[in-house]
C-alpha cells in the first residue's frame, strides 16, 4: 500500500476547511465532518475500553471488530456516495447484543454510569456513540446518508450499554443502580 501519510501537517486546514475523501473541501464544522468526527471519537473511546487488560475475550473480540467497522463507517461518511456498512454488520451487532444480554438479569431500575473502570469507559463510549448517531441524523436531514450507518450506530449504543453491564458485574459484582427515592 505504500506510505499514506508522508507529512502529517499540510497547512491546508488553516483557513477553517478540511478535505473530504472525494477531494472536495468543506468547513471544519460542516455536518458531514461533525458526523464522521463523532464516529472517530466513539472509536477512540472504545480504544480506552480495550486498553483494560482484564476484558473477557469475547468482549475484546466484539469491540475490536467494532473498531474496524467504525473506521469503515467514518470512511463512508467522509466520502459522499461511498457505501461501507452493510445490513449484515447491523445484524452482527444484534446477535452479539442478544448473546450478551441473555446472560444478564432483567433491568428493574436505571443504571448510573460506573461499576468499574472498564464499565465506566464503556458507558462513556455509549454516550459518544449516541452523539455520533445524532450528528449522522443531522447530516441525513440535508444530505444522503444510507440507513445502515444510522442503524449501526443505534445498535452499537445498545451493545455498549449491555457490555457496560457485563463489565460492571465482572469488575464489582453488579451495576450502580439509580436510587430515585434517595431523600
Amino acid at each position: 500500500m505504500g506510505n499514506r501519510l508522508s507529512k502529517i501537517y499540510t497547512r491546508t486546514g488553516d483557513d477553517g476547511t478540511t478535505g473530504l475523501g472525494d477531494g472536495s473541501r468543506v468547513p471544519k464544522d460542516d455536518p458531514r465532518v461533525e458526523a464522521y468526527g463523532s464516529v472517530d471519537e466513539c472509536n477512540s473511546a472504545i480504544g480506552i475500553v480495550l486498553a483494560v487488560a482484564s476484558l473477557p475475550a469475547n468482549v475484546r473480540e466484539i469491540l475490536t471488530s467494532v473498531q474496524h467497522e467504525l473506521f469503515d463507517l467514518g470512511g463512508e461518511l467522509c466520502i459522499p456516495e461511498h457505501r461501507a456498512i452493510q445490513a449484515s454488520q447491523v445484524s452482527g451487532l444484534e446477535r452479539a447484543l442478544d448473546t450478551l444480554n441473555e446472560q444478564l438479569p432483567p433491568l428493574k431500575e436505571f443504571i448510573l454510569p460506573g461499576g468499574g473502570t472498564a464499565a465506566a469507559a464503556c458507558h462513556l463510549a455509549r454516550t459518544i456513540c449516541r452523539r455520533a448517531e445524532r450528528r449522522c441524523w443531522t447530516l441525513a436531514r440535508t444530505q444522503t446518508v444510507a440507513m445502515e450507518p444510522l442503524q449501526y450506530l443505534n445498535r452499537l449504543s445498545d451493545l455498549l450499554f449491555v457490555i457496560a453491564r457485563v463489565l460492571a458485574r465482572q469488575e464489582s459484582g453488579s451495576e450502580v443502580l439509580w436510587k430515585h427515592e434517595r431523600r
